[in-house]
């Protein structure tokens, strides 16, 4: 998704709260997805329909797989919680967790970042975000997988073994190449680079 990191000014006489911000953008802009992260605004546009598409697309080797039933469930646009600050919250794409997630609710609805097995982004005009800002962010969760669908560059990157803050192993496939998930999802997940990067092509123009 496009994104565009809003930062707020601070008096230390004035105490507000990001969550109430981030409340009220998603009053004015529906459609728009607010996130926190490190204390700061991430505030990203409504996708495309091959967004859309393509995260449908997704779904469907993971629920093949088993992985939406009793242990674990295929979820869109869940929040989870970050470590990084009290008001700090992701919405990953789409999300591997675990069944019982709702009774891990830490905080604005965001969730414990343990009952998250992989989140995946599927990027838009603004790629930095998915690529930088957020693989810090779901590294310091030490959520297991993390994976971007590099829509621009037809890439599809899958980060895994979170250590400090970072991913110590960071792999990228391209069209052509069929790509197995670590099966500590909880099952044995295999992606078509090509397929998934051709349904989530923008349109022309």
């Amino acid at each position: 998704m496009s994104a565009a990191s809003v930062e707020q000014p601070f008096r230390a006489d004035e105490p507000f709260s990001l969550t109430a911000i981030a409340e009220e953008i998603r009053e004015r802009h529906p459609g728009y997805r607010v996130e926190i992260i490190g204390g700061h605004l991430l505030v990203t546009s409504a996708p495309d329909a091959p967004h859309a598409v393509v995260l449908t697309d997704l779904m469907i080797p993971f629920l093949a797989a088993g992985l939406h039933g009793e242990e674990s469930k295929v979820v869109q646009s869940v929040a989870i919680a970050l470590p990084t600050g009290d008001e700090d919250y992701c919405i990953p794409d789409l999300a591997v967790v675990d069944a019982g997630i709702d009774d891990h609710v830490v905080a604005n609805n965001a969730h414990d970042p343990v009952c998250f097995r992989l989140v995946l982004e599927v990027t838009s005009n603004n790629r930095r975000d998915d690529l930088k800002t957020k693989v810090t962010a779901y590294a310091e969760a030490k959520v297991p997988v993390y994976v971007v669908v590099d829509r621009k560059h037809r890439r599809l990157h899958v980060l895994t073994e979170p250590d400090a803050g970072a991913y110590t192993s960071h792999r990228v496939h391209a069209p052509g190449e069929t790509v197995t998930l670590p099966d500590l999802i909880g099952a044995e997940v295999v992606l078509d680079v090509a397929r998934i990067l051709t349904a989530g092509r923008p349109a022309a123009g």
